[in-house]
């Protein structure tokens, strides 16, 4: 039986930067996690780069039951305290754009950062570490696992969602908070490709590789990044941002031409070259493949610009302003970079991240319902709540 003051269940990122902080104040502190290998979703994060903070993270980058839950832990470590870490380990990264901070170099930087960060203060990391029972004691938590077992006084639980399962993710998380009582949120794949009804797909799968700046938008909320055709359906930043709102069975609209009037583009061409073929015209803007394909799929005749009609030219500008979109449904879990929904923010301390029934017990990261947009958030809130909580356990 090892004896401890803090077990961390997970190690990923809100797990190994919560483990380091508490041994940096004297804590003896074990870090478990199931998976052969760890830090895969940090390896594979950003295209291999990891996107790690955006400069600009603030609460209402998040999407959370409650949208005032976040503010205390990003108040307490900002991204420019994560920045600072990263500069202290001579780690080299650069702005891509929107704040989005990555590696020059490799994810693996900043996977080697936190690990020597768990070296360092002491705390050990332990994989293919199965657990197999958690029991509350008078004075503490005792844990059973494939391994050994331990007695601690607190248990962190850093499992992250359901994303991308063939790198080990698992409800365990919302199953231990099921054990102690607390009310766990519905989950939904969040940050993830559409998928198309077969009508839609028999055209758009055709363009697969072409990417387009749009705005993407659902209800109040948009999105103005690109969107990227696939042969499964509709992906790029635009669209990964828009499905975290989406609601199945709805309509997502996107704006083809986002900053600028397309149809006063088309008058002006029409003033300038009036026998000019409207897919001509708008091959300037976007790839002829594209056009092609559009024209059609969106009701649009191809002609010279001097015979449009009445509103016809602006029907057809507004087809490309104003497109329709009703997606058949999403990729899932399996290529979803976060997963919505978990362990109900309303059962936890917002400066802490301890459960309020129970105590002793916290949940840092993605297993919580707190889901960051595309572009950084989502590891600045696995740094801020990993480091509240690493305050106090």
């Amino acid at each position: 039986m090892k004896k401890l003051d803090v077990v961390v269940i997970g190690a990923g990122a809100a797990g190994l930067f919560c483990a380091a902080q508490a041994a940096k104040r004297g804590r003896s502190v074990a870090v478990l996690d199931h998976a052969k290998r760890i830090g895969g979703k940090i390896l594979m994060s950003g295209g291999g780069r990891c996107n790690f903070t955006n400069m600009y993270a603030s609460h209402e980058n998040f999407i959370c039951d409650n949208p005032h839950f976040c503010k205390s832990a990003l108040s307490q470590y900002t991204p420019w305290d994560f920045i600072g870490l990263v500069a202290e380990y001579g780690i080299a990264y650069h702005e891509k754009t929107l704040g989005q901070l990555f590696c020059d170099g490799s994810a693996k930087d900043i996977l080697n950062m936190l690990f020597k960060e768990c070296e360092k203060s002491g705390a050990t990391v332990s994989n293919q570490c199965e657990i197999l029972s958690i029991e509350k004691m008078d004075s503490g938590f005792e844990l059973k696992t494939n391994q050994d077992q331990y007695q601690c006084e607190s248990v962190v639980v850093a499992t992250g969602g359901l994303s991308i399962p063939k790198l080990g993710a698992s409800p365990y998380g919302y199953q231990i908070a099921e054990q102690f009582g607390l009310k766990v949120k519905p989950t939904r794949a969040g940050l993830v490709p559409f998928t198309l009804h077969e009508q839609d797909k028999a055209v758009l799968a055709e363009l697969s590789g072409i990417s387009l700046d749009a705005s993407a938008s659902f209800n109040d909320t948009s999105f103005n990044e690109n969107i990227l055709f696939t042969h499964r359906g509709l992906s790029g930043p635009a669209v990964l941002q828009i499905s975290s709102f989406w609601q199945p069975g709805q309509t997502v609209e996107f704006d083809l031409y986002p900053n600028g009037d397309l149809l006063a583009y088309l008058q002006q061409t029409l003033e300038n070259q009036p026998d000019v073929q409207l897919s001509t015209a708008l091959a300037k803007h976007y790839p002829k493949r594209y056009i092609q394909a559009a024209l059609p799929y969106l009701g649009i005749e191809n002609k010279p610009l001097k015979q449009y009609q009445g509103k016809q030219l602006e029907q057809a500008a507004q087809a490309f302003h104003q497109w329709q979109l009703k997606p058949n449904g999403t990729e899932g879990y399996r290529t979803a970079e976060v997963t919505l929904g978990g362990v109900d923010t309303d059962e936890l301390s917002s400066k802490t991240m301890e459960s309020k029934k129970v105590k002793g017990l916290y949940f840092v990261g993605e297993v919580m319902d707190v889901t960051g947009w595309l572009g950084g958030y989502n590891f600045q809130w696995a740094w801020s709540s990993g480091w509240v909580a690493g305050q106090v356990v």
